[in-house]
């Protein structure tokens, strides 16, 4: 009778012989910060050679003692120490659930992504992981996208993917949903970077379009499974997507929008920066408006992309380290007043005598003059209650007429 098949828990050591779980309890090692990171990546590089070191060498690294015990117990291999317990467990995890570790030390770690500031140890990633040595382009914006804005965001991600790039986004509500589904939809890849574990896909609006990216795509984080949204790491994401790109395509963001923290990490890390402008009454003009006065390229067709990404990213991906020459743009932290997280701003709120009526015709409206017929057709009205909302709008000073029909100036 054949021994029964052992699974990966039970297989003897069969944790401690894996490269990859080393580099797992690099992650899960405590005290093991930025700056301790920074000392074994200039020195040693290897997680199985630090896990093997003797106590000095260990403290020659500036390991602290929590850490260096659990080295011990690791190299002891006592499956009852708690934090190898933990470690233990997460394999397991990450093998239930089909997901793949992109380790420091592997062949296929981006070069772009090496060089960033606190670049990341080990991802966890699932769907098509050969994604990440193609180039890419991340697109970013609102998460209080207008109607306009969407639909830049869906239509320059399609152009983009048909140019042979990947669209990388974060998977947020408004302009990122919009980007990786454009892509999609018109059949090229995309990569989402997302700021919780690869089991809990966020926002739940978005569950269906994360399982549409992990068929299609590849969805990423540096957050093992399990891990639930929480407001610091979605701006500590943007560092991987600006990271991972050649250039990041802002399409509408207010003045504190967190899609400028990306791009301002993207102008820090040599990426070029694109903004599309919109009109001067939109809120969600104002950042990309700032982008391009602080050096971003104006954007207006995918042309204006291919022709700054043609010059700069010409040769393989590894040339992603050594961008062309260009003046040194003043930092976005000071010039926007940034600091390192900030909630997106929203429009102001409406007043509250405003009818449904009127909310439904505001809510249809966006900052370019749209017509009466379209007005119509995008709200269901007859024209005789359309107009007599749009005069009552008028007076509130919430819309105004313009030679192409109506358009919201709040």
């Amino acid at each position: 009778m054949p021994e029964p098949t052992l699974s990966v828990s039970e297989k003897p050591f069969s944790l401690f012989d894996q490269p990859a779980a080393a580099w797992l309890m690099l992650t899960r090692l405590p005290g093991f910060g930025l700056q301790t990171r920074q000392v074994f990546l200039d020195q040693v590089q290897d997680a199985g050679t630090l896990l093997a070191m003797s106590e000095g060498p260990l403290r020659s690294l500036g390991i602290r003692r929590e850490a260096r015990e659990v080295v011990l117990a690791w190299q002891c291999r006592d499956r009852k120490h708690p934090v190898i317990q933990e470690v233990s467990e997460l394999w397991q995890q990450v093998s239930a659930l089909g997901l793949d570790l992109l380790c420091w030390s592997d062949t296929d770690y981006p070069e772009p992504l090496r060089h960033i500031h606190d670049a990341p140890l080990l991802l966890y990633l699932r769907g098509q992981r050969k994604l990440l040595g193609r180039e890419q382009v991340a697109i970013v914006g609102s998460r209080n996208a207008t109607r306009a804005g969407l639909a830049h965001a869906r239509d320059f991600a399609a152009a983009i993917g048909e140019a042979g790039y990947v669209v990388t986004s974060g998977l947020a509500l408004g302009v990122d949903g919009a980007a990786h589904a454009g892509a999609l939809d018109a059949g090229h890849p995309t990569l989402a970077v997302i700021g919780t574990g690869l089991d809990i896909p966020y926002p739940s609006q978005h569950k269906v379009l994360a399982e549409r990216i992990a068929e299609l795509g590849l969805l990423v984080s540096e957050y093992p499974p399990g891990t639930p949204p929480r407001a610091g790491h979605f701006p500590k994401r943007n560092r991987i997507i600006s990271g991972l790109s050649h250039g990041v395509l802002v399409v509408e963001a207010s003045r504190r929008s967190g899609s400028l923290i990306t791009a301002r990490l993207a102008m820090e890390q040599g990426r070029e920066v694109f903004a599309i402008p919109g009109s001067v009454h939109n809120p969600l003009a104002r950042g990309c408006h700032d982008l391009i006065r602080q050096g971003a390229r104006l954007v207006e067709t995918m042309e204006d992309i291919r022709e700054e990404l043609g010059a700069w990213w010409s040769g393989p991906l590894v040339a992603a380290t050594t961008p062309k020459p260009k003046p040194a743009p003043a930092p976005l932290s000071s010039a926007l007043n940034l600091p390192d997280a900030v909630p997106e701003q929203t429009e102001p709120g409406l007043p509250d005598h405003l009818a449904q009526r009127e909310i439904a015709v505001l809510e249809a409206l966006g900052y370019d003059p749209r017509s009466t017929d379209e007005l119509c057709e995008a709200t269901g009205l007859p024209a005789d209650q359309l107009m007599q909302s749009l005069l009552l709008l008028e007076l509130d000073n919430l819309v105004e007429a313009t030679p192409g029909g109506y358009q919201k100036i709040v």
